[in-house]
């Protein structure tokens, strides 16, 4: 069953889209919310698979809601919006989908096969890196270069934001992160990730491994002639001699 989370501020709204979902057999209303305060509240209590999102809402609208959950978890999302037209033609490059009020029938099934068709073949393709990127467009000039990670936890989404990772090794087609919040799952490459982070703390010490050197307590010598790099908390990461060197004037910059 499809979890879904109804969010509209008008009671009309809420009682259309509640119609149309109660015809979807593979939907389950888990709860509906009057503004974005509650949608807040409902998404992070409920963690619903797919959300019907207003955009203009008083007090946090539809993009302020998501801004606000998406470090924890993120949901599918249909936009539901009146007669925003620039909001649509970004919802048409970055969401999963939108509806013009009032909905369209062939438009309203058109959304939730394509909710079923990204709900069914794994949520780590779309929406939440169309989500990641429309936040990030949503941020001031100044703050473009600080991205946000889309992260996987247990069979859900979360952002994580570069600065806050620890560590971070090679996992097959993924890259594991550790942060103060757990490790996780980010489908990228190690060069790609590499990419994305502060060059003057993090850095790659050995093929499959980069760590923040501000949280390196000690560097260790091991028995095959190479090195390790013990963390915060005890984690302990190899470190080849090809970056030894690099490791060292990094850390003595940083004193």
């Amino acid at each position: 069953m499809i979890r879904a989370l109804i969010v509209d501020d008008e009671p009309l709204a809420r009682e259309g889209l509640r119609l149309r979902l109660e015809r979807e057999v593979d939907v389950e209303i888990v709860a509906e919310a009057a503004s974005g305060e509650e949608a807040v509240a409902a998404i992070l209590g409920l963690e619903p698979d797919l959300v019907l999102l207003d955009v203009q809402m008083p007090g946090c609208d539809g993009f302020q809601v998501l801004e606000r959950v998406a470090e924890r978890h993120l949901p599918e999302v249909i936009f539901v919006t009146a007669h925003d037209r620039h909001a649509v033609r970004a919802f048409e490059v970055n969401a999963l989908d939108y509806l013009l009020k009032p909905i369209e029938e062939e438009r309203w099934l058109e959304a939730m096969s394509r909710a079923r068709r990204e709900l069914g073949l794994g949520r780590d393709r779309g929406m939440p890196e169309r989500l990641s990127a429309l936040l990030d467009e949503r941020r001031p000039n100044q703050d473009r270069a600080v991205r946000r990670l889309v992260a996987h936890e247990r069979g859900r989404f979360v952002l994580v934001r570069p600065d806050d990772i620890h560590w971070a090794r090679s996992a097959g087609n993924y890259v594991e992160v550790r942060t103060d919040r757990g490790v996780f799952l980010v489908r990228s490459t190690l060069a790609a990730l590499e990419g994305d982070l502060d060059t003057a703390r993090f850095v790659r010490v050995h093929r499959t491994a980069i760590v923040d050197l501000d949280r390196v307590r000690e560097i260790q010598p091991n028995e095959n002639g190479d090195f390790e790099l013990l963390l915060e908390g005890g984690i302990r990461i190899p470190m080849s001699r090809t970056y030894r060197e690099r490791v060292l004037t990094m850390r003595a910059r940083a004193r």
